[in-house]
């Protein structure tokens, strides 16, 4: 049996996750959490842990920072991080930092089942879609080195709203499908428009895009 801790801030979201990881019996979600802090917390437990499974974005301590702590403190313990980002940058960082697997949030039962015990036998997963994607990138090199140009860092939250704004959505939209308010929405919006020293919307997406921060 497979002990699971999953963490994830959105409740239906989390729900749907356990619903298909129980679906096999050899997985057991054993805890469930909305943020990094609340997975230290069980950890520090008589709790039967054999992998975590985390959003990239979470109140608190981020699934990012989960991965940093457990592998200082729990390195025996995989984790598998959870994502709607594709930026390169992330999953970089999601694999230094220790992560043994980066998964899109809208992979089928099958692969996630998969992973997780391909993960839990000491093995790294990415996701199948992921594969296809830095494949496709890295055969269009050569290509300018976009990073190199790039001044300011950017959030995994930050990067989520980029997305979302370069595929249209309003500050409403976006408000509705990241679980935040309207008022959130617009100072992130706000915010980059002030650090990257741009005029307008437009202008962002095209920053964005030029630095390789969406494609």
């Amino acid at each position: 049996m497979i002990n699971i801790i999953l963490a994830e801030d959105h409740n239906i979201v989390r729900n749907g996750i356990k619903i298909l990881l129980e679906r096999d019996a050899d997985l057991r979600v054993v805890a469930e959490t909305v943020n990094g802090k609340e997975v230290l917390k069980l950890l520090q437990t008589d709790l039967i842990v054999n992998i975590v499974v985390a959003d990239i974005n979470m109140p608190e301590m981020d699934g990012i920072t989960l991965v940093k702590i457990m592998k200082q403190k729990y390195p025996h313990i995989p984790i598998i991080i959870l994502s709607m980002l594709d930026n390169e940058q992330y999953i970089i960082e999601a694999f230094k930092e220790g992560a043994s697997g980066y998964l899109f949030k809208n992979i089928n039962a099958d692969e996630l089942i998969f992973a997780l015990k391909y993960v839990c036998n000491g093995n790294k997963y990415i996701c199948n879609e992921l594969s296809l994607s830095l494949l496709a990138k890295l055969m269009k090199l050569p290509s300018q080195d976009k990073n190199q140009t790039l001044k300011y860092s950017f959030s995994a939250r930050e990067i989520e709203i980029l997305h979302l704004m370069s595929e249209g959505y309003t500050n409403n939209e976006m408000s509705d499908k990241l679980f935040i308010s309207k008022r959130t929405i617009e100072g992130y919006r706000q915010n980059l428009l002030d650090r990257t020293k741009v005029k307008n919307t437009a202008a962002l997406i095209k920053y964005a895009v030029l630095n390789g921060i969406i494609d």
